[in-house]
């Protein structure tokens, strides 16, 4: 039985297992919505949009970018870099730490990438967020970057679009968190001034700090089906005044029918849309 047990069995093993070619864990995945499984050619295909049900799935920086330019050529611009920890705040790590181990998972600086190309054959700055980057919070990287698109924005006199995915202000930065709602505020006024689009894209979820500011100051505001849009999130909202919230509260749809968005825009139509509209603001 031994010799059953400790050497036929695991050759068997051994021979089946060969024989099995690998499968990599990465081929599928799960709409969070309605849980179907999802093939990644085809979700990717489809611009990570579920083919079942429509939700809308976070999007990476770079897939985002690709998806607005003119055959998805563009240049990012190298962003400033500001005082690193200047609180040198802790809690369960160092946020110095913490800062490293983001910047190795997602390979960048921080939660903004900033470029410039072609939109409908238009000049045009885009700013989006890194919603992977510690919950795309804003922290002063951010509204330096925000601030470096403004400005090249206005020096190539191009319309600037902003696609938010942000938990909002970055608490390890404290009071120099909030600093940058009314900076993010000025470079959005420059553009305006200087008489240029300024377009914002609300994905899921844009909220806190950069809800009340920037995110919502758009000549038009557009918003992704399904998105999360608010201040506070709905769980506060609720424990708060102590009633239920009605049904899609502070989802795009909500914020649609009670005139807080322009439009909500698919994420297949979302460039034409764009395009048309800086065509409509520029001639």
């Amino acid at each position: 039985m031994n010799w059953l047990t400790n050497y036929i069995r695991p050759k068997i093993r051994a021979l089946v297992s060969s024989s099995r070619p690998e499968t990599p864990d990465n081929l599928w995945t799960k709409c969070p919505n309605c849980e179907a499984m999802l093939f990644h050619r085809d979700l990717e295909a489809n611009l990570y949009v579920c083919q079942h049900c429509g939700h809308h799935m976070r999007l990476d920086p770079i897939k985002r970018l690709g998806m607005l330019f003119d055959d998805g050529k563009y240049e990012t611009i190298e962003l400033p870099k500001p005082a690193v920890d200047p609180l040198k705040f802790r809690d369960t790590k160092r946020y110095t730490d913490r800062l490293k181990e983001f910047q190795t998972k997602t390979g960048r600086n921080d939660a903004i990438v900033v470029a410039h190309g072609k939109l409908g054959g238009r000049d045009t700055v885009i700013a989006v967020f890194d919603f992977n980057f510690l919950a795309g919070t804003m922290g002063t990287a951010v509204g330096e970057g925000l601030v470096a698109a403004a400005k090249l924005a206005v020096m190539q006199h191009a319309p600037l679009v902003v696609v938010p995915a942000s938990g909002g202000a970055r608490m390890q930065e404290g009071i120099l968190s909030l600093m940058q709602m009314p900076r993010s505020v000025i470079a959005v006024e420059q553009v305006k001034d200087a008489g240029l689009p300024y377009i914002v894209v609300l994905t899921d979820p844009t909220t806190g700090g950069v809800t009340a500011s920037f995110a919502m100051l758009g000549d038009l505001n557009i918003a992704e089906p399904g998105a999360l849009i608010g201040f506070a999130g709905p769980r506060v909202i609720k424990e708060t005044i102590k009633k239920d919230l009605p049904e899609g509260f502070q989802r795009s749809e909500f914020l649609l029918e009670h005139g807080f968005l322009d439009f909500i825009v698919s994420r297949k139509e979302l460039k034409e849309r764009i395009a048309t509209l800086l065509t409509l603001f520029q001639g």
